[in-house]
């Protein structure tokens, strides 16, 4: 799926997004039990090389080891059917499940679909959010935290789970945002 028909399912689409929990090294499993469900769900995958004795190869692994994005309307039925899925520890949320921000989801795909190398990135608590204005990850918000050499690291969070993600730009490839 491309970026622009994500963006246009994800301005069609109204249904919240909620984080899920899942036992270590379940995210795939998770994930494909609630697909033959039938419920929608987002793995981000960081792709890495990895070296084996003999040869070289590219892997891939959960952006957010242990977590999984799902949008759904969490009635009763919909809720039991989530959360009796084997590997599953969770709904992420306070008092019940708490959903996502849609732009938040919506950023973290930009990024991972984008052509601009991404890596895991502490959690920020403070920082100044901005949007990208420029390039293939043009209409991303997040937060701007430092720069190196005209670079500048865009740092979209994930309030929920406390993790985040972190992409370098061009100074001029931001504005400010809020």
């Amino acid at each position: 799926m491309n970026l622009e028909s994500t963006e246009r399912t994800d301005a069609v689409d109204n249904r919240p997004w909620y984080v899920i929990q899942t036992q270590s090294r379940h995210e795939d499993k998770v994930e494909t039990a609630l697909a033959r469900k039938g419920l929608e769900t987002y793995l981000p995958r960081i792709t890495y090389p990895s070296r084996r004795r003999d040869r070289k190869v590219i892997l891939q692994a959960p952006l957010f080891p242990g977590y999984l994005f799902l949008r759904a309307e969490l009635d009763p039925v919909t809720f039991h059917k989530v959360i009796k899925v084997d590997g599953i520890v969770r709904l992420l949320g306070n008092k019940g499940p708490t959903p996502v921000g849609a732009d938040t989801v919506s950023s973290i795909r930009h990024i991972v679909e984008g052509d601009k190398p991404f890596y895991q990135w502490r959690f920020l608590e403070k920082g100044k959010q901005v949007r990208v204005i420029d390039g293939p990850l043009a209409g991303t918000v997040g937060i701007i935290v430092g720069k190196k050499e005209k670079k500048r690291r865009l740092v979209v969070n994930v309030e929920l789970f406390k993790r985040s993600l972190a992409v370098e730009l061009d100074d001029d490839a931001v504005e400010r945002w809020s």
